[in-house]
């Protein structure tokens, strides 16, 4: 298992304490970063990095071009309503189908309003490398459930036997 840092605008300082505490195995970046901080990042602290993109459209795809070649993987969340405070774990999906054109060998997770309800069609429309999952599993904000974690993987596996048949 890796252990991922989840950062949202971090500076150095910040950053050093992260890497030197935590001792991480990647960096996830949950902000606006551009290509050349990502790279300055990774050149500072030689670990991998996973940058976060908001999308609710196919054309917000079109954000990850500059950086192909300088994360190690991408995230794809959606975009978080109007007025939160959060830039992720909003409950929020989007039409995964657009990452169907996505290139084959892009190492990307899938992020944004996944549960046990609708992962099954999140994986069947956009056949992702990886997924992440936060307020899907949830009692309260921020408050993991046990018994939604056993049913979101319940899902999953239902999914991917169901793929594989």
């Amino acid at each position: 298992a890796l252990a991922v840092a989840v950062t949202v605008d971090a500076d150095d300082a910040f950053l050093d304490e992260i890497v030197a505490k935590m001792q991480p195995d990647m960096l996830q970046l949950h902000s606006s970063e551009t290509p050349e901080r990502v790279a300055e990042i990774k050149a500072r602290y030689g670990l991998p990095v996973m940058k976060v993109f908001s999308v609710s459209e196919a054309a917000d795809l079109e954000r990850v071009k500059p950086f192909v070649g300088i994360a190690d993987r991408f995230m794809f969340d959606a975009k978080p309503p109007k007025g939160s405070q959060l830039p992720g774990g909003n409950g929020v999906a989007f039409d995964w189908r657009i990452l169907a054109g996505l290139d084959a060998g892009l190492d990307y997770m899938l992020s944004g309003g996944l549960n046990a309800a609708n992962i099954g069609d999140a994986l069947r429309l956009a056949n992702p490398p990886g997924i992440d999952v936060s307020s899907g599993v949830e009692s309260a904000p921020g408050v993991k459930d046990p018994a939604l974690i056993e049913q979101f993987f319940r899902a999953v596996r239902a999914a991917r036997d169901d793929r594989a048949a």
